[in-house]
């Protein structure tokens, strides 16, 4: 996992979105929605079970 990569997540944020881009890592990874814009931090250890799939990196950004 690298900065600016796109992770889908199983479940939805409460927006209605479910892809997020890493913003941050360290003990916990920073992500933030692409829908709403909301960053949050997350234990590493748990990223792992909430991920459907990983998507390819944004240049973009």
């Amino acid at each position: 996992m690298e900065i600016n990569d796109k992770l889908v997540f199983k479940k939805q944020h409460p927006c209605g979105g479910n892809e997020w881009t890493v913003i941050g890592l360290g003990a916990d990874v920073k992500l933030k929605c692409d829908v709403c814009g909301r960053i949050v931090m997350i234990p590493r250890d748990k990223i792992d079970k909430m991920v459907k799939q990983k998507k390819e990196k944004d240049a973009s950004v």
